[in-house]
């Protein structure tokens, strides 16, 4: 039968969950500490206890060499032929034992083997802890609040205590002493006052672990869990997906009127959870990530750097992205793809400013060609026309195609483009040199006396004749010429205002054109006579 010292210490290893060989062995220990302390010796000390009377004997023990040479040290060593005085049996290697008197150990002998026993017992409890719980971390455990800390909280795993920092804390939850609440254990820490276990409520495989728990399909395998993302206290993002065809995986998970994961929505303390179907095909995987809003396309831009380009409607960008970037962000870690979220016009914009470094150069306004009247530049700025460049390489097709634009006036715009960029044909006037103010002044003062000419005067000037009279003189055809010459001229300027005069007062050149021809025919009717 077993002593009672021995039944002791079995109870002390029961509580402290550690063998009882362990808690023996720091008692001999402790003893034969005392022991040589008592007798003042350097001699290796030993002690060992007998579990049937509970006996602890201390002895120092010396080991056998061969020769007086091989003997290094004289208090710990003897030679086989000293050995063989005292025990004739005894082989090279072998150990002499001598036992030594333990009545006389006093209570300091005693307080000393006490404290070698505690400390002995506290460091096989913390291997003990380390070795139960190292190679369990992301299991889930069931823990019971024992205090709560301003910044972690304190569990009881049972055989251990386990601490909860304030990062892997949801911010919806609040805890009360002896609330039992499941957490995922992280790691063990090596710590100097013992192993530290940390949990958590903030890791995906908390989610994880509470849909195999709600939903049986994911619990038999049916259904699979193939990526988490979350953010814990705000929005989690989970991605299954189903090995039976009849079986609709996202349907699973919500259950009938959403039943399953309100559960795990209660759990969580009110976090919001999105459940994804997922897709092996990256581009339509991502549509859904980005869910609720609608993706327009989504295009690979890096296969080695995992990078995509996701376009959305202009609408639907502030709901793409989510509050402080929150819904891209959980799609993108459950995709494990970096995402570059765009609007249809912020593509848009980049696609012309891409299409005009390709062309090469900086634009121009298109309102810098002078000679374009203001009719022309609001027709074709309503048509999307609003550069210079762009206006060169349209064709005189693309032209007509522009509401409100003839043939008379792509000539015109043709002329006017030429110009702007110094292309002046043979017979073409170049624009004259800038004025000084009193130029200006001459200028504007003949411009406003020709405005009062007559429109024979006009015909007369252009034609190269000196008066109005002289006009009769004239062939219709060079009237016509005339006057043309005089409608092209100043269709490129602003500033001159006798087309418009002309071409409101046209029954009026027809007119003059008629007496012309009359006068020239009684000119011809006379000589004829004369003759």
């Amino acid at each position: 039968m077993a002593s009672v010292l021995y039944q002791s210490i079995e109870t002390l290893s029961r509580d402290k969950g550690i063998e009882p060989a362990v808690v023996v062995g720091a008692v001999e220990d402790a003893i034969a500490l005392a022991t040589r302390k008592y007798y003042k010796t350097q001699e290796n000390m030993r002690a060992e206890m007998d579990r049937e009377t509970g006996e602890i004997r201390a002895y120092v023990f010396k080991t056998v060499v061969e020769t007086p040479e091989q003997v290094e040290d004289d208090i710990n060593q003897m030679t086989l032929e000293q050995a063989r005085e005292l025990a004739p049996e005894v082989e090279v290697g072998g150990e002499l034992r001598f036992y030594k008197d333990t009545t006389p150990l006093g209570r300091i002998a005693a307080q000393m083997a006490k404290q070698v026993i505690f400390q002995k017992v506290r460091e096989a409890e913390r291997d003990t802890v380390f070795n139960e719980y190292n190679h369990r971390a992301g299991e889930v455990l069931n823990a019971t609040v024992k205090r709560l800390e301003p910044m972690d909280v304190i569990f009881d795993l049972g055989k251990a205590e386990a601490r909860m920092p304030k990062r892997e804390q949801s911010r919806l939850e609040q805890f009360a002493v002896g609330e039992r609440v499941r957490v995922v254990l992280l790691r063990v820490d090596r710590a100097a006052k013992g192993p530290q276990v940390i949990v958590s409520r903030a890791a995906p495989a908390l989610v994880q672990n509470l849909f195999q728990s709600e939903v049986p399909e994911i619990y038999d395998g049916t259904v699979t869990i193939r990526a988490i993302a979350r953010e814990a206290g705000e929005r989690t993002k989970i991605a299954v997906m189903s090995r039976d065809k009849d079986v609709d995986p996202v349907g699973a998970c919500v259950g009938m009127k959403g039943m399953r994961v309100q559960s795990i929505i209660r759990e969580l303390r009110g976090e919001k959870i999105d459940i994804i179907e997922f897709s092996e095909e990256i581009t339509t995987f991502a549509e859904k990530a980005l869910q609720p809003a609608k993706v327009s396309r989504v295009s690979i831009t890096d296969l080695a750097d995992k990078q995509i380009e996701v376009i959305v409607d202009d609408t639907q960008l502030s709901l793409a992205i989510g509050k402080k970037g929150q819904n891209v962000r959980l799609a993108a870690k459950l995709l494990q793809w970096k995402i570059d979220i765009k609007s249809e016009e912020e593509k848009r914009q980049e696609v012309e400013s891409q299409m005009q470094a390709m062309s090469g150069g900086p634009t121009t306004p298109i309102e810098q060609v002078s000679e374009l009247g203001e009719a022309i530049l609001e027709k074709l700025i309503a048509a999307g026309i609003t550069t210079v460049e762009a206006l060169a390489d349209m064709t005189p097709e693309q032209l007509e195609e522009v509401p409100g634009i003839g043939e008379k006036t792509v000539e015109k715009i043709s002329v006017a483009v030429r110009h702007y960029f110094g292309q002046y044909e043979e017979g073409e006037d170049r624009p004259a040199p800038a004025l000084s103010a009193a130029s200006e002044t001459e200028a504007t003062e003949s411009e406003e006396g020709s405005m009062e000419k007559t429109p024979e005067a006009i015909l007369a000037e252009e034609a190269g004749v000196g008066t109005a009279q002289e006009v009769n003189n004239l062939s219709s055809e060079d009237i016509a010429n005339a006057e043309e010459a005089e409608s092209a001229t100043d269709a490129f300027s602003d500033n001159d205002a006798r087309e418009e005069q002309i071409e409101l007062d046209n029954d009026t050149v027809d007119t003059l054109v008629d007496e012309a021809q009359e006068n020239s025919d009684e000119g011809i009717d006379d000589g004829n006579d004369r003759g």
